[in-house]
């Protein structure tokens, strides 16, 4: 490494200790700050062997002053940034602001109200992550209610109740309480009967045509002053699945004046042919649509606090006609915007990706290319790293951008001291050795950790190396844990020379697989999937374990495999991020 460049991994170094230093007043620390580093100057990467020596060194020295002199310099290097980390000192510790009038309860209790048409994608943990994050500050309550009573145009998927709940506990939240809206039926229709013994539902034959016509003229329905023994009687043929889905619905009778169309005398019960999945409720024909059925039983669940998409403001306004009827009390609600998603080609939805899977585009609800909780789980990207992204979006009304690198941010803060290196050569060229370098390197399992020991890599007659790595002919190499190599006549030949060559000289340093005893491996990417080889302990690694390939990135390990004729084994890994 050259004088130049030398100092500007110092001021690096010195900057991004400060930064962590200032940000969590406390000591900063190698490993704290690689991923930053090494993320903000992707040229340092070829040096990765000398940085943690270099920063080491520096931090020493930042950690050797006062808070207020760390802050002082940082306002030198990086007022922009030591601004940034004072705004967020202002705000609210969980960057989410205080629920409205959270004072004026006994208990914080909250619902989170899941289609079951499918396992979660990624913008679904958004709602959990910040209702569980109100929950633990205010401990309060939460519940799952699973929002079931649409059996056709959102219908049900018998597994996803499970994977939802499976989702939420990744994400580390567990529920006070689980509900399933196909259970309650009852309860809806024993509300619809007070609703209409107080004249405030009316049963309509009308076509929805007819009737959109008349509303968005502010014109009655014509069935909208039937007699109460009526509207009783034909409610009941309703529940006892007499008419034919279209036939007759159970409408709230609002103002049929009413600027805002969409509130005119809305549908609260409908009819629905298709059977519900779920055996329990297979046998119901009338169904309460989700403004009456999320309406009642968040008053019966007490729940003081909702959160929902800003597209849904109209549904509050419906459901306050059902609570001015029953002389309930709204609960406080948010209206938040959408979350945008970058990085994925598919679109972040339930039916889409099912599509997908269907077709067999893609393989699963796990499948590294789908953007859902179950693929960044086997990715190996932690739950506390999604809702530490999605929390920091706030509550904003606006649609925000989220940025999967700040998921992968959040995660590689989380596993990068703890996950062992390794090397992994992708579609890698072979070259033999020469000049006899050593029998076996011995790399560091982590550069920031020696007490975790080395590896024990074989070195053999000639190693792969990357495409992009091969070095021009006469160049030197340096091969990391083994040695300088010179590219002599289609040959790596071991010069014997030590590590100054790499600080003084124009010495790239890469990585390398020895050629004959390397593990072959296939990488699940976002992308498809990459082949390549890697050092012989990869294939030792138990499942679930996560590495970090040199120069490549972070990777869960899947699973060891044969091939169809049950030939040599091939590790299956999955990319978590750089």
């Amino acid at each position: 490494m050259d004088d130049e460049l030398r100092d500007r991994v110092e001021r690096e170094a010195e900057k991004h200790a400060l930064l962590n230093a200032v940000k969590h007043e406390s000591d900063a620390n190698v490993g704290a700050i690689m991923g930053p580093l090494m993320g903000d100057n992707p040229d340092f990467r070829p040096h990765g062997d000398e940085i943690p020596r270099i920063a080491g060194g520096v931090i020493g020295e930042v950690n050797d002053l006062e808070y207020e002199e760390k802050r002082e310099r940082l306002e030198d290097l990086a007022p922009e940034e030591l601004a940034e980390i004072e705004a967020e000192d202002e705000a609210d510790e969980h960057d989410l602001p205080d629920l409205p009038n959270a004072d004026e309860y006994d208990e914080i209790r909250m619902r989170c109200a899941p289609n079951p048409n499918g396992p979660w994608h990624v913008g679904h943990a958004r709602m959990p992550a910040v209702i569980g994050t109100y929950r633990d500050r205010y401990d309060g309550w939460f519940c799952v209610r699973f929002d079931d009573t649409d059996p056709e145009t959102k219908r049900p998927d018998l597994e996803a109740y499970d994977a939802i709940l499976d989702d939420l506990d990744y994400l580390g939240f567990e529920p006070d309480a689980t509900y399933r809206a196909s259970d309650r039926l009852e309860t809806y229709y024993d509300h619809a009967r007070e609703l209409i013994e107080m004249g405030g539902a009316y049963t309509c034959s009308c076509s929805g045509e007819a009737f959109s016509e008349l509303k968005n003229n502010g014109e009655p329905c014509p069935h909208r002053d039937k007699d109460g023994e009526t509207v009783r009687s034909e409610f009941e043929e309703m529940i006892d699945g007499e008419y034919e889905s279209g036939e007759m619905v159970l409408r709230v009778k609002t103002d049929i004046e009413h600027k805002n169309p969409a509130l005119r005398d809305w549908v609260a019960f409908r009819m629905i042919d298709t059977p519900h999945p779920r055996e329990e409720a297979s046998e119901y024909r009338c169904w309460p649509m989700l403004d009456f059925q999320s309406g009642v039983d968040d008053h019966l669940l007490e729940v003081t606090h909702i959160i929902r998409g800003i597209d849904l403001q109209d549904s509050a306004k419906r459901q306050q006609f059902v609570y001015d009827y029953f002389g309930w009390e709204y609960p406080e609600v948010i209206h938040w915007g959408h979350v945008q998603l970058d990085a994925y080609d598919v679109k972040m939805s339930t039916s889409t990706i099912s599509e997908l899977i269907e077709q067999g585009e893609l393989d699963g609800w796990d499948d590294p290319r789908a953007p859902t909780l179950k693929s960044l789980r086997r990715r190996g990207i932690r739950g506390d790293a999604i809702v530490d992204a999605m929390v920091g979006l706030g509550t904003s009304t606006s649609d925000v951008d989220l940025a999967m690198s700040s998921i992968y941010a959040e995660n590689r803060d989380l596993i990068d001291e703890e996950t062992d290196r390794r090397f992994l050569v992708r579609e890698g060229n072979q070259l033999p050795l020469g000049g006899s370098p050593p029998d076996e390197a011995n790399p560091p399992l982590h550069p920031n950790h020696e007490d975790r020991g080395v590896r024990e890599i074989p070195v053999g007659d000639s190693v792969m190396l990357e495409s992009d790595d091969l070095p021009q002919r006469e160049a030197r190499i340096w091969l990391k844990g083994l040695g300088c190599f010179q590219f002599t006549r289609d040959t790596l030949q071991y010069t014997g020379e030590d590590i100054d060559v790499v600080r003084e000289g124009d010495v790239d340093v890469v990585h390398w697989v020895p050629a004959d005893e390397s593990v072959p491996v296939r990488m699940r990417t976002m992308e498809g999937d990459v082949r390549g080889h890697a050092e012989p302990g990869v294939g030792n690694l138990d499942s679930d374990e996560m590495v970090q390939f040199e120069r490549v990135g972070f990777a869960r390990i899947d699973r060891h495999e044969s091939d169809d004729e049950g030939g040599a084994e091939e590790t299956v890994a999955y990319y978590t991020h750089p």
